[in-house]
């Protein structure tokens, strides 16, 4: 035992209390590690003539009794975590208590305390901690007082706690100095005062907190200088006045955006839908007033959206039916008047809707997931109808009689003029058809991208004119399934033409369906298959240019490799996104089975986008499989098709 230099027991279901001198028994122990268990009793002692100890974990337990200040003549350690027991400090000398004296310990960069009724006041010396922190975790300790002004010289901070406490006064601007970190939670506290502009000086910030106090005045603008590390925003609950500042809307990878409970004013932006990668987004309770921009439906990764309890007015954007990941919609208590768009019937992801205590009015949608909900997310509009569940009247045509004159009217000025106009387009369209079979007219090269066309068959002899003959200036590479050529239309804009290896023509039996459905898969992070060429001897598919190349040639080519961290992690996140929305966000799900460096492309803006959905499979309803074969890589097996994974 005398030799031992780490004890790990971790995650079990031990039992009593630990001996009292362990730190005798053990004089060599350098780790050592007991959380998760239910272990009980004082603090042991852990000191020895020699004592090594450098990481000590005692977290999730039940141990109870003053904290020993002993702990500060441990030089060595480096790592304390003590969150989630019963444990005190003993505050009858606070000159020496367990707060006051870690700054002896200058090599501790890890210190986690949360969740012990601690009930003392802050010290004023607690900004004198070792500076060689990086962690720091004192939340819901019953912790009083104010955040001494010395918490500015923790420069190595990277992670700051102090949630879920008591603390009052204001935030300090020193906080500002704290360069290197990454989160600060101050949530759920009685802070007081406006948000201190030093914290738009911290450049590495990912997650700001400040919840739950008592803050007022405006939202800084200067938040928005954060756009490049900012991922999650919460000021709910707070004192906050004035109007939400433009520049918020620029925080373009923003995840978490949190400004509920407010009183907050003015219209919302249309600068709202830039924030395309945003999975929730809460700004109910607040004043907001004005229509609901039609952008939001952009927003098709938000996941979770209230507005609920504001003065918004006008109709519910159509667009709303655009945001296919939709798990939670709060629109009520507001002044929204018009119909439920129908649009909503295709939000197959929709569990909760809540469209009461508004002024809606006309049929209530059944389709999609209407038919799950009850009438309480219908209550206090009294001009809706459908069905009795919803306990709304039930919709009639007597409204406006057949015969009456208002009712004629409408048909001269409306249905008729609908009529003849539909029979002009279709002897249009008929007349069009028979012309181009007649003349065998091509279509202009530049219209087989143009964002809105309906999908077509592009000839060879178009592909051959935009490639200027597939000249080997303009190869880009070639792969097991065919080469990949730059073209240029006459307007100037850039494609990718891949033209297929004829070897392969059993597996392109239906090419032209496959190509046509997946044209329809749209994604700000997946490569947009345009358009498709078939014909005997050739076959091509017609894609988006991506002016910066692949993943791979970045990570692995000496010329390109310089990816910072937050490119690298900007790309791991516009991939996962690509993948939801294939997983989920289609009617049919899709599994891409091809996914490697190769297959991530970097437009101008270096934006992923996901390519070659190759041996994708889609995923009908039950069993069923279908397996499309577009541009796979022939030899290439993707992880999630090995039965057996070892993880190192």
């Amino acid at each position: 035992m005398s030799k031992i230099i780490a004890i790990s027991l971790t995650g079990n279901q031990l039992s009593g209390s630990l001996p009292a001198n362990i730190g005798i028994g053990v004089p060599d122990l350098q780790k050592f590690f007991v959380a998760d268990n239910q272990l009980s009793g004082p603090f042991p002692n852990f000191m020895s003539n020699g004592s090594k100890l450098a990481r000590l974990d005692m977290s999730t337990n039940s141990f109870y009794g003053f904290i020993p200040t002993k702990l500060c003549l441990l030089k060595t350690l480096e790592y304390l975590s003590l969150s989630k027991n019963n444990l005190a400090i003993n505050t009858s000398t606070p000159e020496v208590n367990i707060l006051s004296c870690f700054a002896n310990l200058t090599n501790l960069w890890g210190f986690l305390l949360s969740e012990n009724p601690l009930n003392i006041t802050l010290p004023v010396s607690f900004g004198n901690l070792s500076t060689s922190l990086e962690y720091l975790d004192i939340s819901n300790c019953n912790l009083r007082g104010n955040i001494p002004s010395d918490i500015g010289n923790m420069s190595k901070l990277t992670s700051l706690d102090l949630g879920y406490n008591e603390l009052s006064g204001s935030i300090p601007t020193s906080v500002g100095r704290l360069g290197n970190l990454q989160g600060l939670y101050l949530n759920d506290n009685k802070l007081q005062g406006y948000i201190p502009y030093e914290l738009c000086q911290l450049d590495n910030l990912a997650e700001l907190l400040l919840g739950g106090n008592q803050l007022s005045g405006s939202v800084p603008s200067c938040l928005g200088n954060l756009v490049a590390t900012l991922r999650t925003l919460s000021l709910a609950s707070n004192l906050l006045s004035s109007t939400i500042p433009p520049s918020l809307w620029q925080l373009t990878y923003i995840l978490h955006l949190n400004l509920s409970t407010n009183s907050l004013s003015g219209p919302l932006s249309e600068s709202i839908g830039k924030l395309t990668v945003a999975t929730d987004m809460d700004l109910s309770n607040n004043q907001l007033s004005g229509a609901l921009p039609n952008s939001i439906g952009g927003l098709q990764d938000l996941v979770s959206l209230s507005l609920k309890d504001n003065n918004l007015d006008g109709h519910i954007p159509s667009s709303f039916g655009n945001m296919l990941s939709l798990e939670f919609l709060d629109l009520s208590k507001n002044n929204l008047s018009g119909v439920i768009p129908k649009s909503l019937e295709t939000l197959l992801h929709l569990k909760y809707l809540n469209l009461s205590i508004n002024i809606l009015q006309g049929e209530i949608p059944t389709g999609g997931p209407f038919k799950n909900f009850s009438a309480q997310s219908f209550t206090s509009n009294a001009a809706l109808c459908g069905a009795p569940r919803l306990h709304v009247q039930p919709c009639t045509n007597s409204t406006e009689k057949p015969n009456s004159k208002k009712a004629r009217k409408s048909i001269v000025k409306y249905i008729v003029p609908g009529i003849l106009s539909a029979m002009l387009l279709g002897t249009f369209i008929a007349l069009l058809i028979v012309r181009m079979k007649r003349n065998n007219v091509e279509v202009a090269t530049d219209t087989i991208l143009l964002p809105d066309q309906h999908w077509r068959k592009v000839s060879y002899q178009e592909l051959l004119r935009v490639t200027s003959g597939f000249n080997e200036s303009n190869l880009i590479g070639t792969g097991g399934f065919g080469s990949v050529y730059k073209g240029t239309l006459s307007n100037g804009m850039e494609v990718a033409v891949k033209v297929l290896n004829l070897q392969l023509e059993e597996a392109f039996k239906t090419f032209d369906s496959e190509c046509e459905m997946l044209s329809n898969i749209r994604h700000r992070n997946l490569i947009k298959i345009i358009n498709s060429c078939n014909e005997v001897g050739f076959k091509a598919l017609v894609l988006n240019y991506m002016s910066n190349g692949s993943l791979e040639r970045w990570l692995y080519s000496e010329k390109f490799c310089s990816l910072s961290i937050l490119e690298r992690l900007n790309i791991m996140i516009d991939v996962a996104l690509a993948l939801e929305y294939l997983h989920h966000g289609y009617p049919i799900p899709i599994v891409h089975c091809d996914l490697k460096p190769g297959n991530i492309l970097l437009d101008e803006n270096m934006v992923a986008h996901v390519a070659d959905f190759g041996i994708a499979k889609l995923l009908g309803g039950g069993d069923s499989m279908t397996q499309t074969l577009t541009l796979a890589t022939i030899g290439y097996m993707a992880p999630g098709n090995v039965l057996t994974i070892v993880y190192l």
